[in-house]
């Protein structure tokens, strides 16, 4: 995808811009969390270094971070696309498209930084054992013997807040658009809108259910099988489903490959 959409100009487009900044977060989301696995699998062993340890955590934070505003900023692509064709070119223009992706990126790094640093200057004193296939911000905490905890707790909470704001941006988005969709007279074309709608609508439920569950979901309920089918779901799933889901409908991005 990453290599089709550069080399292709017919794709030089704000909706395949923000997919080469997706495909991107894609590959770094499995880049971060499944070789290392695969590495203690196939070696037998469970170790990870404090300091990669911390890496890994920065690093998942700042790519989903960014994954979700890109999220957000293609539901508004697509709202403008389809609700407001004719303002397209105005409202995302390439200087446009380029504020939003290094504002999604800037933003997500100064988030990952908050996080990271916020999790690790917490006291860990109840073993070293990380229930989980890598390093995530609700197991570290369980290792905490300080009430310090509370404060990266309010934190996490204070982000899927904002997390939350962001979803409800999609699904109004989403509600204009079908309503928009449902007012094309040829079938065709609404074919066409919602191919281009609901892969996208299907990705983002996916990741922040899984997400908004694995980590605000009560201790009670809390067990080490379900934390990693969890992890598994909002960590691996869709990143590894992304590629396949907007590039399978697509004729645009098959031409270009």
């Amino acid at each position: 995808i990453i290599t089709a959409i550069a080399c292709d100009h017919h794709l030089h487009t704000p909706m395949y811009f923000f997919l080469l900044n997706l495909s991107l977060l894609d590959l770094g989301c499995i880049s971060t969390t499944v070789p290392k696995a695969m590495a203690n699998s196939l070696w037998d062993t469970r170790v990870i270094s404090y300091w990669g340890c911390a890496a890994q955590l920065f690093l998942i934070a700042f790519l989903f971070s960014v994954e979700f505003s890109l999220l957000t900023v293609m539901a508004y692509d697509r709202y403008v696309a389809i609700c407001r064709p004719l303002h397209y070119g105005t409202l995302l223009g390439s200087r446009a498209c380029a504020k939003m992706a290094a504002a999604a990126w800037s933003t997500g790094f100064l988030s990952a930084l908050l996080h990271t640093a916020n999790t690790f200057s917490i006291p860990l004193c109840q073993g070293n054992i990380v229930d989980q296939f890598f390093c995530e911000i609700p197991q570290i905490l369980k290792l905490s013997c300080s009430h310090t905890y509370l404060r990266e707790v309010g934190f996490l909470v204070f982000s899927f807040c904002l997390v939350f704001g962001c979803f409800i941006f999609i699904v109004v988005s989403y509600m204009q658009i079908f309503r928009a969709v449902l007012r094309i007279p040829s079938e065709q074309g609404r074919h066409k809108a919602f191919s281009m709608c609901l892969p996208h609508l299907a990705v983002v439920s996916l990741f922040v259910c899984t997400a908004f569950f694995a980590y605000l979901k009560p201790t009670s309920i809390s067990s080490q099988i379900l934390d990693l089918v969890m992890a598994i779901l909002y960590a691996v799933v869709p990143p590894g489903l992304n590629p396949i889901i907007y590039s399978m409908r697509n004729t645009e991005l098959k031409d270009g490959l």
